[in-house]
């Protein structure tokens, strides 16, 4: 082991031999794939979820609110807290495309200032979905209603102030993963950006 480390740490891509790939079940959103795969000397079997991936928004507004939505989430039988957020299953799209869109069609609003915030491995040991999350401001009206149906009929919406989110995350209260990331990592470039402001002036 040595004291110091002469680069960032970061993940590693690794490109293990697929010997084998079978698609266990064919699902409307995602699917769940079983490979075999060649690794360290031997074989090893893994089944995972064949995720198309996502995009999500932290949205502040002029007072450093965050937008929160809350809606139904049935394998963990809870209605949780979340950020706007939708699959990138348009052909096509780019994360930044699809991240303008949801938040049009979750929240009715549309932002003037797009910023890529974090990208994540949601759930690596069981499935291959990556979040891209983008910090929106200039919020405003999208000028009009979206329709919505199912788990999203009734979305309710929340402005809160992103250091009592920042404290909801680190008292447990509010657990979805994304929503946690996205809230530190925007608490963590508000923060960055205010010591460069500070440091900026004379006398500060």
């Amino acid at each position: 082991m040595t004291d110091s480390v002469s680069a960032p740490l970061s993940d590693e891509p690794v490109s293990a031999e697929v010997l084998d790939s079978d698609l266990v079940y064919e699902g409307r959103v995602w699917d769940v794939r079983s490979d075999t795969v060649a690794y360290n000397g031997g074989r090893i079997v893994r089944q995972y979820v064949d995720h198309p991936g996502a995009a999500a928004i932290v949205a502040l507004d002029e007072r450093d609110r965050m937008l929160l939505i809350q809606q139904y989430r049935h394998p963990i039988r809870h209605r949780d807290w979340e950020v706007p957020a939708g699959l990138l299953d348009i052909e096509g799209e780019s994360p930044q495309q699809t991240a303008v869109r949801e938040l049009a069609e979750e929240a009715d609003l549309t932002a003037t200032s797009w910023e890529p915030l974090v990208s994540i491995f949601t759930t690596p040991g069981g499935n291959d979905e990556v979040v891209h999350l983008f910090l929106a401001r200039g919020l405003s009206s999208a000028g009009e209603t979206y329709a919505r149906e199912d788990e999203e009929a009734d979305i309710r919406i929340e402005w809160m102030p992103l250091a009592d989110v920042v404290a909801g995350v680190l008292s447990g209260r509010l657990r979805n993963g994304i929503l946690a990331v996205g809230a530190l990592a925007a608490a963590e470039r508000l923060r960055g950006a205010a010591a460069e402001v500070a440091g900026g002036v004379p006398g500060v």
